[in-house]
């Protein structure tokens, strides 16, 4: 059998779905502190964004606007994910005033 990344990186994507898709859920069912629900759900949109991402750019038919789209949303949204993580961690030199 020849290693396929193709298939590899597909695999992946969906597996960093399903996980940021149950942060998201946990996010709300199962946590009741307020600071810890938005780093959950923060840490679901970097999973997901970032997993929709490699699957359009692993992806072998043309792109479309559609895909275009999420190629400039998406790191616009793991960034504001990724800097509101930090200003929540509370580690000195965060950022966190």
């Amino acid at each position: 059998m020849i290693f396929d990344l193709h298939l590899f990186a597909t695999i992946v994507s969906w597996v960093a779905t399903g996980a940021g898709l149950g942060l998201f859920i946990w996010s709300f069912v199962r946590e009741s502190d307020a600071i810890r629900r938005l780093r959950f759900q923060d840490f679901a949109v970097v999973l997901m964004f970032g997993s929709v991402l490699l699957r359009v750019v692993a992806q072998t038919r043309p792109m479309t606007v559609f895909d275009w789209a999420w190629v400039v949303l998406s790191p616009i949204f793991i960034a504001a994910a990724l800097w509101r993580l930090d200003r929540t961690s509370g580690q000195p030199g965060s950022g966190k005033r």
